[in-house]
């Protein structure tokens, strides 16, 4: 079995910064690409920004020059640095990773976590 655990949510102030972590662990062959995602209220999961293992990195139109991802292939860890923050970024953030479950056959999963929630106030 995967877990996948975030950690780093909670409130901040508008124009303020917070940090997501996202470990997996488990019976895990390799991960090819981690991301994140995020649920406001009322709306669809969006993709928020992604990263593969190669460190090709893709973000939505409105993190961008804000938010940025990372991650540490050794611990098979991903980072969103969550910079200039607004009222509108509250959400709860999901964590995504694509791996390759290490059991014969080789079996691709996406795994999400269980979220942790970013509330930015104004």
């Amino acid at each position: 079995q995967v877990r996948v655990v975030e950690s780093g949510g909670g409130l901040v102030q508008a124009g303020g910064s917070l940090r997501l972590s996202c470990a997996a662990s488990g019976s895990i062959f390799s991960i090819n690409s981690m991301g994140w995602y995020r649920q406001a209220p009322g709306k669809e999961r969006e993709l928020v920004a992604a990263i593969t293992g190669e460190g090709n990195t893709n973000y939505a139109d409105s993190v961008k020059g804000r938010f940025t991802i990372s991650r540490d292939n050794a611990k098979n860890t991903v980072y969103l640095q969550m910079n200039s923050l607004k009222p509108e970024d509250t959400a709860v953030y999901y964590c995504n990773v694509l791996l390759i479950l290490n059991v014969v056959p080789l079996t691709p999963r996406s795994v999400w976590g269980q979220g942790t929630q970013v509330t930015v106030s104004s």
